[in-house]
C-alpha cells in the first residue's frame, strides 16, 4: 500500500478569519492550522508522500507555514474556485507517483490522529472508499419558511462525514473524471462524487475533536484544543580542534581570518561539530561520528553545515522543532565579537530557527591548559528540543 496525503488548502476561509491570513494559515497554538495536518500526516507510517493544493495568490503564506518541512511533501498545486476542482487538480498530480490509495484531507480539520488516519485505511481493505464520519447526536429540524418547524428528521442511520477520506486511488481519480465530463460541479465532498459513480463507500468513526475550524468561534475553541508540546529534550556536545598552517578559520559556518588553520577531516569547524552533536543528543540519535564517519573519504574536507542540516532533518523527521541553540567558543585567538552576529544568522539560517534562537558567546580559559597556550580551540554547545510525543494524546477521539 502507498498511501498519499491530499490536503485542500485552496479556499479563502472568509467567515473564520481573526487577520490579513486565511484561515489555514492562521496560528493555531504557535503552529499555523495547515502544517498540524501536515504533521500528523507525516508521522503516519504508511504515508509516502502528501500533496496540498494552494490558491495560487496565498504562494508566500504557504512557503511560511511549511519551511524545512517533510522531505515527502510534494511541491504544491493550484487548485480551483470549487472544492471538487482542486481535488481534482491535487489527484492529477499525484497520478505519476505511483500511489495506491489517497486520503483527502480538509486543512480546515487541524486536529486529525493517527488513529482515526488508521481506521480509515483498514477500513479500504473491504469498501472502494471510506470516510471517518460521527453518528448524528442532535434532533434534527427540517425548517420551511420563517424558520418555522416542518418537521423532524429520524436521525438513526444519520452521520456526519469528516475527512480524512480514503479511496483507492485509481478508483477516485476515475470517478472525479467521469463528474467532470458530466460537468458535474455541485459535489460537497469526495464520497459523494464516489457514490454517484457507483463506488462502495465505508464509514469509520472520526472523533469530535476532528472538528472543522469554519468561525472565529471555532478557532477560539480550537486555541485550547491545540496540541502541547511537553517533551522538551536538551542535549550538549563538546569539540576540540588544534590549530595548523592556514590563513583562517571556519567557526559557526563563517571564515574568519586568522595567521593558523584548524585540523580536522572537515572542515574543523568545532562550534558547528559541537552543535550537531548537541543537537542529536536531544533525539537519542548518537553523535556526529556515528553519522559522518572520519574514516569516510566523502567528507574529507565537507563543510560542516552539511552535518548541522541533517541533524536538523532527523529532528524534523520526529515532527520536532528546535526551541533555541547556545554555543561558546573557547579561546585566546581569534577574537569572536565581530563575527558574532554573522555566526548566529548562519545558525540560523542552516537550523531554520528565528535567529534570536540562536546564540553565540566566547570566552577565554586565561592563558591556561592548550586553549590558553593558543594550541588550538574549543566549542561547547546546548540545544533545546521540542517533541510532539504526548500531544495526540489531547487531541484524539
Amino acid at each position: 500500500m502507498r498511501v498519499a496525503a491530499l490536503i485542500v488548502a485552496a479556499g479563502t476561509g472568509s467567515r473564520a478569519q481573526t487577520s490579513d491570513l486565511p484561515k489555514q494559515y492562521q496560528l493555531i497554538g504557535d503552529t499555523p492550522m495547515l502544517r498540524h495536518s501536515i504533521d500528523v500526516f507525516a508521522r503516519h507510517p504508511a504515508t509516502v508522500a502528501i500533496q496540498v493544493v494552494i490558491n495560487p495568490v496565498h504562494s508566500q503564506a504557504y512557503e511560511a507555514a511549511t519551511v524545512h518541512c517533510h522531505p515527502i511533501l510534494l511541491p504544491p498545486v493550484f487548485g480551483g474556485t470549487e472544492r471538487q476542482a482542486s481535488v481534482f487538480a491535487g489527484l492529477d498530480a499525484l497520478a505519476s507517483h505511483q500511489i495506491t490509495h489517497v486520503l483527502i484531507h480538509d486543512a480546515a480539520r487541524p486536529f486529525v490522529s493517527s488513529e482515526i488516519i488508521q481506521r480509515v485505511l483498514d477500513d479500504l481493505a473491504s469498501h472502494h472508499g471510506s470516510i471517518a464520519a460521527m453518528p448524528l447526536a442532535d434532533t434534527v429540524k427540517r425548517a420551511g419558511a420563517g424558520n418555522s418547524v416542518l418537521a423532524t428528521i429520524e436521525r438513526i442511520g444519520l452521520w456526519r462525514a469528516q475527512t480524512p477520506q480514503g479511496f483507492q486511488f485509481a478508483a477516485i481519480l476515475a470517478a472525479h473524471h467521469k463528474a467532470k465530463a458530466a460537468g458535474r460541479k455541485d459535489f460537497t465532498d469526495d464520497a459523494a462524487i464516489a457514490e454517484w459513480s457507483g463506488m462502495e463507500v465505508g464509514l469509520v468513526m472520526g472523533a469530535e475533536s476532528n472538528r472543522k475550524i469554519t468561525t472565529i468561534e471555532d478557532f477560539r475553541v480550537a486555541q485550547h484544543s491545540a496540541p502541547v508540546w511537553p517533551d522538551i529534550r536538551t542535549g550538549s556536545g563538546f569539540d576540540v580542534h588544534r590549530f595548523t598552517s592556514g590563513d583562517h578559520v571556519m567557526l559557526c559556518g563563517v571564515r574568519v581570518p586568522h595567521d593558523h588553520g584548524l585540523e580536522g577531516h572537515s572542515d574543523a569547524d568545532a562550534p558547528l561539530h559541537a552543535l550537531t552533536d548537541a543537537l542529536l543528543g536531544c533525539i537519542g540519535a548518537g553523535d556526529i561520528g556515528q553519522h559522518f564517519p572520519p574514516s569516510d573519504a566523502r567528507w574529507r574536507g565537507a563543510a560542516s553545515e552539511i552535518f548541522l542540516a541533517e541533524a536538523a532533518r532527523l529532528i524534523r523527521k520526529r515532527c520536532g522543532r528546535i526551541g533555541n541553540v547556545d554555543v561558546t567558543i573557547v579561546c585566546e585567538h581569534p577574537r569572536i565579537g565581530p563575527y558574532r552576529e554573522a555566526m548566529c544568522a548562519r545558525i540560523a539560517e542552516v537550523l531554520g530557527i528565528a535567529v534570536e534562537r540562536a546564540s553565540v558567546k566566547a570566552t577565554t580559559t586565561e592563558r591556561l591548559g592548550f586553549t590558553g597556550r593558543g594550541e588550538g580551540l574549543a566549542a561547547m554547545a546546548t540545544a533545546t528540543v521540542l517533541l510532539p510525543a504526548a500531544a495526540t494524546t489531547a487531541v484524539d477521539g
